[in-house]
């Protein structure tokens, strides 16, 4: 089970450098941009995966009550770059830190998510999954806008872990 934390701990860090580096690269108004009107900003996706993460780690493993509306993490808002990468290093970290500490009798622990009972295992490896998917999406819509000029994130440069 040791190995599995291991393995969760670091997918959500990868995730994490890896969204935070795309959005070093951007302008307040390019993490708002939307390709199309039926298509996510990266601005939505971010609030997105903190809905999620509010959901099932902060009330689902930590029984803090919060509520969630997921349509609203959808409509069309505007937040600034930075406001983007804090909500994306504290989203993480959180995650990161609940999943570190972990033992093997909370992680299978159940919640009950949209009236399916999961264990918080099934939950973090679904959100190492989701949050990856939207991860490809922000990498996607980052290197739509600069182009030629995006720096892939794929590889980490010196000194960045």
């Amino acid at each position: 089970m040791e190995e599995v934390i291991k393995l969760l701990s670091k997918k959500f860090e990868e995730i994490q450098r890896r969204i935070v580096l795309v959005l070093d690269q951007l302008s307040d108004e390019q993490v708002n941009w939307r390709p199309n009107e039926s298509s996510n900003s990266i601005a939505n996706l971010i609030i997105h995966i903190r809905g999620n993460i509010n959901e099932r780690i902060t009330k689902g493993i930590h029984n803090k009550g919060i509520s969630r509306n997921r349509d609203e993490e959808f409509e069309v808002i505007y937040r600034t770059k930075q406001d983007l990468i804090n909500i994306t290093n504290g989203s993480f970290d959180e995650i990161i830190e609940t999943t570190k500490i972990m033992t093997k009798e909370s992680l299978m622990k159940t919640q009950l998510v949209r009236n399916k009972e999961r264990t918080n295992l099934d939950m973090l490896i679904q959100c190492a999954t989701h949050f990856s998917e939207h991860m490809g999406q922000v990498l996607y819509i980052g290197k739509m806008i600069k182009d030629r000029e995006y720096v892939t994130t794929s590889i980490p440069k010196k000194g960045i872990k």
